[in-house]
């Protein structure tokens, strides 16, 4: 397929999936919707994540930092501020926050990188919870002022639909091109003349903006929140396992992942917690080994190829056994 027809076909795929996510309250229950909910907050997380971390090989710890920084934010003005300019307020101090951190630790890769991410989250979370027990007198925010539930779910609509829409533009744009580069030699494509520092700090913000403004969106989904709660590091573990596992390098892999674990969360997570994370490390553990490029590069061959492995391993269990048994 040429480019144009594979853009085509994306946004063909985008727009029935946005159209039937649309439709969904009007005809399914309240606990179908809630579901739906939380998979469209870890489709706009995962793919907004991928569209930095996939191309560039960096492994970002930070999300949960700018998905609270965003819920603070709107908890914070929501009574006195629109619903959308307290979305927007949440992704701006996401972008802040990420300019400050990029600039800070992106010169760093690999494991240095992911610790020095995550440690910055948890200082961001600390640093709250001080604050407010030093100005506020109390941990936590009790919200008074919450939009209406199809408001809401709307809005995580609308933001999934548009980190899927800007990693799409973000893909065929030089920006796009220069983060394959760093992910493919960092040295190389500063000596090409790619302003790497640039490029790093700038996707990392995008990808803090829609953290933030998904953080803001789903605060008011509590009536309560606190800094363990919106700084959780399980928010981001999560959200880079689904990246991993429906494959941070493609596009449709992230939403594909989202899904399945929303399922598997509802199914596992309340009744059976430590079966729900054992089952989280087999996913991660057989997608590397057996799906490297994730679950979106799942095809027929790739079904006939385990197929095909797995009746010439039984073919020579039984060659041995026949063996042993004639010696």
């Amino acid at each position: 397929m040429t480019g144009r027809q594979i853009l085509g076909r994306d946004v063909l795929i985008l727009l029935a999936l946005t159209g039937w996510a649309a439709a969904l309250p009007a005809y399914a229950s309240e606990f179908v919707v809630s579901m739906a909910l939380t998979c469209l907050m870890y489709v706009a997380l995962s793919s907004s994540w991928s569209l930095f971390c996939g191309p560039t090989g960096y492994m970002s710890l930070a999300t949960s930092a700018f998905f609270g920084v965003g819920a603070y934010a709107s908890a914070l003005t929501l009574d006195q501020l629109p619903w959308v300019a307290a979305i927007a307020l949440g992704a701006g101090l996401a972008v802040v926050v990420a300019v400050a951190m990029g600039s800070a630790v992106l010169h760093l890769r690999g494991t240095y990188f992911a610790v020095l991410t995550f440690g910055m989250t948890e200082l961001i979370r600390l640093a709250i919870t001080y604050a407010e027990k030093q100005y506020a007198g109390t941990v936590g925010r009790v919200l008074t002022v919450v939009p209406e539930p199809g408001t809401v779910y709307l809005t995580m609509l609308a933001l999934a639909t548009l980190a899927i829409v800007t990693a799409i533009v973000v893909r065929r744009s030089r920006l796009g091109l220069a983060m394959a580069g760093i992910g493919g030699d960092e040295q190389r494509a500063q000596t090409l003349g790619v302003d790497t520092r640039r490029v790093k700090v700038i996707g990392f913000a995008i990808t803090a903006a829609f953290a933030g403004a998904t953080g803001a969106a789903m605060s008011v989904r509590w009536t309560y929140i606190d800094p363990m709660t919106v700084f959780n590091p399980f928010i981001g573990f999560q959200t880079v396992l689904i990246a991993l596992i429906g494959g941070a390098a493609t596009l449709w892999g992230p939403l594909i992942a989202a899904i399945v674990f929303s399922l598997l969360a509802e199914a596992l997570r309340l009744q059976l917690p430590q079966i729900y994370m054992m089952a989280l490390g087999l996913l991660l553990i057989l997608s590397v080994l057996y799906l490297p490029d994730g679950l979106a590069s799942l095809r027929a061959a790739t079904l006939r190829g385990w197929r095909d492995d797995i009746a010439g391993w039984w073919r020579a269990r039984r060659a041995r056994a026949s063996e042993d048994r004639d010696g």
